[in-house]
C-alpha cells in the first residue's frame, strides 16, 4: 500500500502536525532522474545524458563544469523553461512534464526564486516597483505589495534605493534588487544563474554573503550555477558536469560568513 505524504501546506499547522509533516514528507526539493535532453532533428546535440541528482530541502548545491557542460540546460529543466527529452524533473513533488505551460508559469511563480547574471530588471521600473513585482502578478494589492517590497530591499540593505531606476543603480544594488524580487514571495526553491558573473570580486563576496544570510533566514533550498570556486565554498554540495553528464559530486564545508 502507498501512503502519499502530508502535503507542505501543513506546514503553518499546529506544531505537532508540522513534526508529523517532517517526518513522513520524504520528498526532495529537487529530483531529477535519468535526465536527458537533446536539441536539433538531424545531427543531434545531447546536451545532457541521464542525469540523475537529488536536492533536499534546505540544501545549497553549486553546479559548475566548462562551458558547454550542460549547466544552463539544467537550470532550464529545472525551472520548467524547457522540457526534457527523456527523464524526469520533480520540483516538491511535482512531476514538471505532467503540468501544462500555464501550471509550469504557476509553479515558477509560487515555488521558484530566479536570480540571473543579467539582473533582468525592468529599466522602466524603480527598485520597488522590481521587488513587487512577483507579487502584483499574483494579484495582491498594491499597498500590500509596496510594503512587503519595502521591508525586503531594507533586509537587503537598500531602503535608500527604493526610488531609483535600475540605470541609476550599481551592479551590486542591481543584483540585491533582483535578489530581493526573487524573494519576496519566499519561495522554498531559489535558482541561481551566474549571480556573481557581472560583478568584481568584492562586490561578489558580498552577494554571497548575503545569500549566506537569507538562507539561513529563509532556509531555502538554493541550486547555483557557477564558474566560481569561492561561490561554490559557499553550498553545501559542489556536482561537476562535463560533456552532459555529472562526473564528480563532492560534499564541502561551506564558508562562514565572518561578519556574523
Amino acid at each position: 500500500m502507498h501512503f502519499r505524504p502530508f502535503s507542505i501546506r501543513l506546514r503553518d499547522g499546529p506544531p505537532e502536525i508540522q513534526a508529523i509533516d517532517k517526518r513522513f514528507d520524504t520528498r526532495g526539493m529537487i529530483e531529477l532522474t535519468n535526465l536527458s535532453k537533446n536539441y536539433g532533428d538531424g545531427a543531434c546535440v545531447r546536451a545532457l545524458s541521464n542525469v540523475n541528482l537529488r536536492v533536499e530541502r534546505g540544501e545549497r548545491i553549486a553546479v559548475m563544469g566548462p562551458s558547454g557542460s550542460g549547466k544552463s540546460t539544467l537550470l532550464n529543466l529545472v525551472c520548467g523553461l524547457d522540457q526534457p527529452t527523456s527523464g524526469s524533473v520533480k520540483i516538491d513533488g511535482l512531476e514538471l512534464s505532467a503540468m501544462g505551460d500555464d501550471a509550469r508559469t504557476r509553479m515558477r511563480r509560487e515555488k521558484i526564486g530566479m536570480i540571473f547574471q543579467t539582473f533582468n530588471l525592468l529599466s522602466t521600473l524603480t527598485a520597488l516597483e522590481n521587488v513587487a513585482l512577483p507579487l502584483r502578478l499574483q494579484g495582491l494589492r498594491r499597498r500590500e505589495t509596496d510594503q512587503r517590497a519595502s521591508a525586503m530591499l531594507e533586509r537587503v540593505g537598500l531602503k535608500d534605493r527604493a526610488q531609483h531606476r535600475p540605470d541609476a543603480l550599481s551592479g551590486g544594488e542591481r543584483q540585491r534588487v533582483a535578489i530581493a524580487r526573487a524573494l519576496i514571495f519566499t519561495p522554498p526553491l531559489l535558482l541561481a544563474d551566474e549571480p556573481t558573473g557581472n560583478l568584481d570580486s568584492t562586490t561578489g563576496e558580498e552577494i554571497l554573503h548575503l545569500l549566506d544570510g537569507l538562507h539561513r533566514e529563509y532556509n531555502c533550498t538554493i541550486l547555483l550555477v557557477t564558474h566560481n570556486v569561492l561561490a561554490a565554498h559557499h553550498c553545501d554540495r559542489v556536482v561537476t558536469l562535463r560533456d552532459g553528464k555529472v562526473v564528480q559530486e563532492v560534499r564541502s564545508t561551506p564558508a562562514s560568513d565572518g561578519r556574523r
